[in-house]
């Protein structure tokens, strides 16, 4: 798309000769890194999950400065490693490229390794300018995000549930010894 808009529009081609003259490299014929339109123009594991399943985590997060909103979803198995991941955003290329990248990232990670990704290497993966590192910002505090939800949802299904314990008696007179299982009951 970013490609395209230069092309048509015929910029890139009657900037490019004075750029030449001058010595320069004009700013609109330069565009995007690659990797920035190449997640923009095909987005990876765009979607939405369920966001009711106790197996997914949702992240919600946006930037009031520049109107980007991310939301950013995983599924996690019951080894603790991310096995799906959706994401949705609303924003500029940049905000989608890194929350495209996002998602391939953290896909098959742990939740902390997951969780120790940042934006540093998501802004240099892509070749994001400074004025854009905001959105490198967003992906990953939208995985923290989602990840402290799942955790979160969690911990609600664990405090549901009080923990189980064995009863064991010993009788004085015959020395036999009873033990009672008393199993994890709702509270």
């Amino acid at each position: 798309m970013f490609r395209s808009a230069l092309t048509k529009t015929g910029l890139s081609s009657a900037i490019a000769p004075k750029a030449a003259r001058v010595g320069i490299a004009p700013v609109l014929a330069r565009g995007y890194h690659e990797n920035v339109i190449s997640h923009y123009e095909s987005p990876r594991n765009v979607g939405s999950l369920p966001k009711h399943d106790t197996d997914v985590g949702t992240g919600l997060v946006g930037a009031p400065a520049c109107g980007d909103v991310m939301k950013l979803q995983i599924r996690v198995d019951e080894s603790g490693i991310i096995s799906d991941v959706k994401f949705k955003t609303f924003g500029c290329g940049s905000a989608i490229a890194s929350s495209s990248y996002m998602t391939e990232r953290v896909k098959g990670l742990t939740l902390e390794e997951a969780g120790k990704i940042k934006n540093t290497e998501i802004a240099k993966e892509l070749c994001l300018p400074p004025v854009k590192l905001h959105c490198s910002m967003l992906a990953e505090d939208a995985i923290r995000s989602a990840i402290r939800d799942y955790r979160l949802k969690r911990s609600k299904l664990t405090e549901g549930q009080k923990s189980g314990f064995i009863d064991v008696t010993q009788s004085v007179i015959s020395g036999e010894t009873v033990a009672t299982a008393h199993p994890g009951m709702p509270a």
